[in-house]
């Protein structure tokens, strides 16, 4: 790769020789973890669909790219060559229809992108960090992941699963110095959320123009979108000595909206 070489970051996190995988890491949060993990040492591997935009993240950070369809079954076999010490599951995609027209395909497709693609990429990993008595694994939920919305029953069941799997790696790996937790955020300003906006305005019968503030931002306290380096801050402290002890947990970066 052609990129440029990375170093840790002032803040003192520092991941010099150790190697991370991010899923959907072409874009949005993805891409936000990827650059900050490799600026805190790390060699990344970006995985997204997009192999072309993939691409061009991996050569920016000095990482490689892999194209991969997570939410097909052959792809998903494959995941078995990748292995790492950082693991972090984000990749995603939503569908917003009510569930009696909710297309059992696209449901399918969903818990093998967000369920089944994290517990092969952990499977496969575990054994490389147990004997080095290192792991993290950062889960890139959501706040329905801790909270249901309607309209919304492939992406609420996904990370309600994604949450329960990362609590039982976490118990699993304690004692193999392998920490597993979830990022539960609210609406962040990525591409997934800005194509939902008019789905939104569908399924509730509301012009685009109020579905953040309407829909989006309801319950949430502070009226902002999430920036993605937020969530790529927090994962990277999770992957520091610092967060040794924080396991299990569910962090939420949503602006209070879990509060309610």
């Amino acid at each position: 790769m052609t990129g440029s070489t990375t170093r840790p970051a002032a803040d003192g996190v520092d991941l010099t020789g150790r190697t991370a995988i991010v899923t959907g890491g072409a874009s949005g949060i993805g891409r936000a973890c990827a650059h900050r993990l490799a600026t805190a040492g790390a060699t990344v591997t970006v995985v997204d669909l997009d192999a072309d935009t993939a691409a061009r993240v991996a050569d920016d950070i000095g990482g490689q790219a892999v194209q991969a369809d997570l939410s097909n079954p052959m792809a998903l076999d494959r995941l078995a060559d990748l292995v790492a010490d950082i693991v972090v599951n984000n990749a995603g995609f939503q569908h917003v229809s009510p569930i009696h027209e909710f297309p059992p395909q696209v449901f399918v497709a969903m818990q093998r992108v967000m369920v089944e693609a994290p517990f092969r990429l952990v499977r496969a990993s575990l054994h490389r960090m147990y004997d080095r008595g290192y792991g993290r694994i950062v889960n890139i939920s959501s706040a329905h992941g801790l909270r249901a919305s309607p309209f919304k029953s492939g992406y609420v069941t996904a990370k309600h699963a994604l949450e329960g799997l990362s609590k039982v790696v976490a118990l699993e790996g304690a004692a193999h110095g392998v920490t597993s937790n979830c990022i539960d955020p609210g609406y962040v300003r990525t591409p997934l959320v800005e194509k939902q906006i008019a789905d939104q305005a569908k399924a509730h019968g509301i012009p685009e123009s109020e579905v953040v503030e309407k829909v989006l931002l309801a319950q949430s306290a502070v009226k902002r979108l999430v920036e993605p380096a937020e969530v790529a801050e927090l994962a990277v402290y999770l992957c520091s000595p610092s967060a040794r002890s924080i396991t299990g947990a569910s962090l939420p970066i949503d602006g209070g909206w879990t509060a309610h």
